[in-house]
């Protein structure tokens, strides 16, 4: 049974923290980090924290200068997730972009949106295994949950992974982590509360896809309600096997999409073809060389093929939502800006509307 999380303010014992995660390892030797957390009642950041000092390193979270450091790690595995997704690419940090809040990794393989203000903790750590020594980052929010997480994947990579460790090492090294609680979503107004004329009109004004959340946050909507009340012209509800049903066929011929990724921190994108699609249990996974997904399928609640104007012309995609109406993951043709989106996308989506309507929405 899991415990009560450890929250601000509240004092514990990293040591005895330790020896319980040491004795549930020794139970369950599968178990990852995060699941033991929730088991432990702590977040995975103070559970990490008890190795300060052994195999794990706090570090100064100074972004704009620790970013364009990790091109020289040559080969990675970058991780971001949420609670009911997992993406993971491979390949090299390049091409990093910091403006105030905001940073972004552009690479074809390594193509990140990433949101500095919700960064908090930062760790580097050692660990070993049989294979050998395997280094990694690890990025926290003020609640102690991971935002994004950088694995070596380079021999050759592993001096300037040292020397980055040395350049950010906290003088303080303290295992214990002074997370703060989270913050309960708000609650979404009332339908009768929304202008839903205005909200379709802006919708229909779009000029470029990046515009929609400010659309939502000027009239004040929450994005599954959005979605609900604009109507099948611009968002049509389709079943939550929608997923597995798009994934089988761009992987069966081979049209590259793009696979969206995101929590509050950090947003990841993969953009290429799928090919290796396979389910096992509640997850529909991705098993590709350089691309990896795992989806919990039992937490979509709702799915929807959503379309929104651009100055390129509409641009669709397939959005997945949990119970909580937060956003698991989204799914478009492969395009750029400037480039009109594919009608082979296009032509699979209002397929997939056809094959999976979904008549009812709660």
């Amino acid at each position: 049974m899991n415990s009560q999380p450890v929250s601000s303010g509240t004092s514990y014992d990293p040591s005895l923290l330790r020896q319980r995660w040491t004795a549930l390892r020794e139970a369950q030797p599968r178990t990852r980090i995060r699941d033991a957390a929730e088991q432990l009642g702590v977040s995975e950041a103070q559970l990490l924290a008890t190795g300060v000092g052994d195999d794990v390193v706090r570090l100064e979270l100074r972004p704009e200068l620790l970013l364009p450091r990790l091109e020289a790690l040559g080969k990675v595995m970058t991780l971001t997730r949420n609670e009911s997704a997992v993406h993971e690419k491979r390949g090299v940090y390049r091409k990093v972009e910091v403006n105030g809040a905001v940073a972004l990794a552009l690479d074809e393989d390594i193509d990140l949106r990433l949101f500095l203000s919700r960064w908090r903790f930062a760790f580097a750590v050692r660990e070993a295994r049989p294979e050998g020594t395997r280094r990694s980052l690890h990025i926290f929010d003020a609640a102690g949950t991971a935002v994004h997480k950088v694995y070596l994947e380079d021999e050759a990579g592993v001096d300037a992974f040292e020397k980055l460790v040395a350049d950010f090492s906290l003088a303080e090294q303290a295992r214990e982590v002074p997370v703060e609680p989270v913050s309960p979503p708000e609650a979404p107004r009332p339908d009768s509360d929304i202008d839903a004329v205005g909200l379709v009109e802006g919708w229909r004004g779009l000029k470029d896809t990046h515009d929609f959340f400010p659309l939502l946050r000027r009239f004040k909507v929450a994005r599954t309600q959005a979605l609900r009340l604009a109507g099948p012209e611009l968002a049509s509800p389709v079943a939550p096997a929608s997923l597995t049903w798009v994934l089988e066929k761009v992987a069966a011929s081979g049209l590259p999409i793009m696979v969206f990724v995101g929590n509050p921190g950090a947003i990841q994108i993969h953009t290429g073809p799928v090919k290796t699609v396979k389910a096992m249990g509640p997850w529909m996974n991705v098993l590709d060389p350089s691309f990896n997904l795992h989806l919990r399928t039992d937490h979509i609640h709702t799915a929807w093929v959503v379309r929104k104007p651009t100055s390129d012309g509409v641009v669709t995609s397939l959005e997945l939502f949990d119970a909580a109406g937060e956003n698991i993951a989204l799914l478009f043709g492969k395009r750029k800006p400037g480039v009109p989106e594919s009608h082979d996308w296009r032509a699979l989506m209002a397929e997939l509307v056809a094959a999976l309507p979904l008549t009812e929405v709660a």
